[in-house]
């Protein structure tokens, strides 16, 4: 590839501007602009459905050198809003690649900025907090500079944001289990990714990918074993009926896990509030302790929202659920990174165990679900 000399402006409501080169499709976009610590995995990053509604910046510096392939995709396109790189690469150097970052991005329309001091706009999002932005390139670059900011400053706020539809699949997708079968899961997906899907149908579940308006009645027509709720952007505090969904299943006692969003939307089924981080996690470098085993797990994390519950001992669940405990914190900030209900067959964790990118530390998760499914149809057989 050869670099382009179309100019390019990354414009924060803040009103800092900074200047650099088209990458990707040219136009205007705007969304929330966060950062990603990840030195390796750009590709699981831009198509995680998380992210969508956000301007990722990449705080490694050289992004682009192994292309992009088929099989390393987390999902149906590129859902990030726009994307903020300092040196993409020159060349595509890997023998897998099938296509180059830039014509990836050009393709599904994504708006990108590239030349920019990527350190810089870090430490403003980590002092200032997470903020709208816009990215103008090609000739939109040559708007008025106070037009620009009049344009960031009129986006929406991602507080308050349902984004599950945009990201959500229109009817229901099947993974036939490829392990031991144990039964069909219900899976809600509010942006859920293909390694998930994956580690899921490896722990022996048919997995049934569920349109985010699924009803209780959808589920029950499974007759799952389990049910699970992924990961996903937008606020949780705008996502009602999922919360409403969730506590149907709680009521049924399915053994339930969640991740990420998840977690959240679990949190508030059990009657804990949730509240916005000031930059979010969101990386592939995070520790968190696992108060059960008191073992340190450095995990992958993207989510710009918390659970607010306490993180020490056990308390009643405000909804009525009977007793809770944080199970996992982060040790960076002390932020809720998992719940456990302790009278119900529920938990989850803020992070994402599948980690497609890595690390994999988190991986046995997956395996603790399954314990607790078939720990619970054994006692259901046993009439217990």
């Amino acid at each position: 590839m050869t670099f382009t000399l179309d100019p390019a402006v990354l414009v924060l409501e803040d009103g800092s501007r900074h200047t650099g080169r088209a990458y990707g499709a040219r136009g205007t976009t705007l969304g929330e602009v966060v950062f990603a610590t990840g030195m390796t995995g750009y590709q699981e990053t831009l198509t995680d459905p998380s992210y969508a509604g956000q301007i990722v910046l990449q705080t490694a510096p050289h992004i682009g050198n192994t292309g992009m392939n088929s099989e390393d995709v987390e999902s149906r396109r590129i859902w990030v809003a726009g994307y903020i790189v300092r040196d993409p690469s020159r060349i595509v150097s890997n023998w897998r690649s099938e296509e180059s970052l830039d014509d990836a991005l050009t393709r599904d329309g994504i708006v990108g900025i590239s030349g920019i001091d990527t350190r810089a706009v870090t430490r403003v999002l980590r002092s200032a907090g997470s903020m709208r932005g816009g990215v103008f390139s090609g000739e939109a670059a040559g708007l008025d500079p106070e037009e620009q900011l009049r344009i960031v400053r009129e986006a929406p706020q991602m507080a308050g944001q349902n984004l599950s539809a945009q990201v959500s699949v229109a009817q229901a997708e099947v993974t036939p289990a490829t392990g031991e079968r144990i039964g069909s899961l219900a899976v809600l997906d509010l942006g859920v990714k293909k390694a998930t899907v994956d580690n899921l149908a490896a722990r022996g579940f048919d997995v049934h990918v569920l349109p985010q308006d699924a009803t209780i009645d959808d589920i029950r027509a499974l007759d799952p074993v389990g049910v699970f709720y992924s990961n996903g952007p937008g606020d949780p505090a705008a996502s009602d009926d999922h919360v409403a969904l969730l506590r149907s299943v709680l009521d049924e006692k399915l053994p339930f896990f969640g991740i990420c969003f998840g977690n959240q939307l679990l949190g508030r089924a059990l009657g804990f509030g949730t509240y916005k981080l000031p930059f979010g996690h969101r990386g592939i470098n995070q520790p968190v302790l696992d108060k059960q085993t008191g073992r340190v797990e450095i995990t992958a994390h993207n989510h710009g929202f918390a659970v607010d519950a306490p993180t020490e001992g056990t308390v009643d669940s405000p909804a009525g659920y009977g007793r809770v405990e944080v199970s996992h914190v982060g040790l960076n900030d002390n932020v809720v990174e998992g719940l456990r209900a302790l009278d119900l067959p529920a938990f989850s964790v803020q992070y994402h165990p599948e980690a497609a990118a890595g690390p994999h530390d988190a991986n046995y998760l997956f395996d603790r679900f399954r314990d607790l499914v078939v720990t619970t149809i054994a006692a259901k057989a046993e009439g217990k």
